[in-house]
């Protein structure tokens, strides 16, 4: 089966997933490798004009919440990081495969996106404060951390959610702290995985007129057939 082209769309909001080989519990100084994907993440989104809302590294993977300002932005911030790692780690291929992708309706799946990749420390950790994992922007939505960072650019669904930025902390740490419906979680997982968008279906339909291929699986199964003994109601007239 031929792999799917990039699904990408004008100034859509992109949720993003790299697996890794070889997790970074492997390398003698993990935590400190993961500070510098972290690093190397900060310059990158600012070279190739990636608007990154939120992030999160995992020992096993990457997850991004991204609009970036052209079709190649964030496929070129994947590649330079992964040939940074794999000259780190010097252990050949750093993906496994290429990153997943999903395009997100904006005031409809932007929040639920964001909580989901910054509370999956906890569900893979089964940490009680996945907000104060330090690999992540968690800790910045929420307010679990003082100050921002420069090259987090928040997105305008996070800026109506209050305003002031103590107001934006406090409601979506409510949110975060209310976790997603096992539903949400389901469709959000489903999207990604299957590279497609995820909204409603007025979103998906405009989508469609400037999105670099379709938005949706298609229908499984070919076609009927008609029967070459079976006439057509225009036929019979």
């Amino acid at each position: 089966m031929a792999r799917l082209a990039r699904l990408y769309a004008p100034r859509i909001a992109q949720l993003v997933h790299a697996k890794l080989i070889h997790p970074f519990s492997t390398a003698p100084n993990s935590g400190q490798l993961m500070s510098q994907v972290q690093t190397w993440l900060s310059e990158l989104v600012i070279t190739h004009k990636v608007a990154l809302h939120g992030w999160i590294l995992l020992d096993d993977g990457i997850f991004l919440l991204a609009t970036p300002a052209n079709e190649q932005g964030v496929a070129r911030v994947m590649q330079s990081i992964g040939r940074n790692l794999a000259a780190t780690m010097r252990s050949g291929p750093v993906f496994a495969g290429r990153y997943h992708s999903a395009l997100l309706e904006p005031g409809q799946w932007v929040i639920p996106a964001l909580v989901w990749i910054e509370a999956c420390v906890g569900r893979s950790k089964g940490l009680d404060a996945p907000e104060l994992w330090p690999w992540s922007s968690a800790g910045i939505h929420t307010g679990a951390s003082m100050g921002s960072v420069a090259w987090l650019t928040d997105h305008e669904d996070y800026w109506q959610t209050g305003n002031t930025p103590f107001d934006r902390q406090a409601r979506y740490k409510e949110k975060f702290q209310e976790g997603l419906s096992m539903n949400e979680m389901g469709q959000i997982g489903a999207a990604l995985s299957g590279q497609w968008a995820l909204g409603g279906e007025a979103f998906l339909q405009s989508l469609s007129v400037n999105a670099s291929r379709r938005v949706i699986p298609g229908k499984r199964g070919r076609p009927h057939k008609i029967q070459s003994g079976t006439k057509t109601a225009t036929q019979e007239k």
